[in-house]
């Protein structure tokens, strides 16, 4: 399945540049950015687009969510994060240089965790420290690894998230990485805040949150730089903020699931987990 890029529509002609999307801004001109302007467009998508701006984030931070509906949210997620690693190690097969791969080696070894014997690092990887989110929520982590429970949109948006890195240009599945800009920031509110409203949850429960503070600054860095470097024609500068929202799509429309499933109007489809409870 290809999940198509998002691609800029026609300039509103009552609009002045500083209030247009960042995909109506790139239509707006056809001259090259400088890598100062591409990266403050790609960062005016992330304001307009981050996941962190959901109504089922929203409420998660307000302490508006049931118990059964913060598990349906830890379930989901996993299929996402148990790609991760996937999704770099398809990126990292696509590149004919040592030094890239070395760097973005290190993206697989943060999720799965380093090799015995292996030192640096963390100990565990982010796939096992969201496997302790979910028990710290109820679950039962064999039924998360599963991911048979997950709900059909949940799986379509990560496969699809596998196949554009996998079959767009190395531009797009790198610039496709950049929500990593804007995560720090949604962490830097959920943890306090989930800390605050649920008291079944622990900072160890949250523990997968803190080494991607330091995690995805460094990634995002280094993605970045290359988008900046690689993206030298108006139209490559296009592509390269049409993944971005691409994959902000895929994300808000996660939760779009989530919240047709689990919130309103609660329509769980068949064989998706149903919170303890439920009918």
């Amino acid at each position: 399945m290809n999940a198509p890029l998002a691609t800029p529509g026609p300039m509103p002609s009552d609009r002045p540049v500083a209030a247009l999307s960042a995909a109506d801004f790139m239509a707006a001109t056809d001259r090259l950015l400088t890598p100062a302007e591409l990266e403050a467009a790609l960062r005016r998508v992330g304001a307009e687009r981050y996941h962190m701006h959901h109504p089922f984030h929203r409420l998660m931070n307000a302490g508006g969510l049931t118990r059964g509906q913060m598990q349906a949210w830890a379930l989901n997620r996993y299929c996402y994060q148990a790609a991760i690693p996937r999704k770099d190690a398809i990126i990292l097969s696509r590149s004919d240089d040592p030094a890239f791969r070395r760097e973005w080696r290190k993206r697989i070894v943060d999720h799965d965790g380093p090799a015995d014997g292996e030192h640096g690092g963390e100990k565990d990887g982010g796939i096992k420290r969201w496997l302790k989110l979910a028990e710290g929520v109820g679950l039962d982590v064999d039924r998360v690894v599963s991911q048979r429970y997950a709900l059909p949109a949940t799986r379509f948006a990560v496969g699809a998230y596998l196949d554009l890195v996998a079959s767009s240009s190395m531009l797009v599945a790198v610039a496709s990485s950049l929500t990593e800009l804007f995560s720090p920031i949604a962490i830097g509110e959920r943890v306090p805040a989930m800390l605050a409203r649920y008291d079944y949850i622990t900072e160890e429960t949250l523990s997968y949150f803190t080494p991607r503070l330091h995690q995805a600054p460094r990634d995002a860095e280094h993605a970045l730089a290359l988008v900046t470097a690689w993206a030298d024609t108006p139209d490559k500068q296009r592509d390269a903020i049409g993944a971005l929202i691409t994959k902000c799509d895929i994300l808000w429309a996660m939760l779009d699931a989530l919240h047709f499933a689990y919130v309103e109007p609660g329509l769980v489809p068949p064989g998706a987990f149903r919170p303890a409870g439920t009918d």
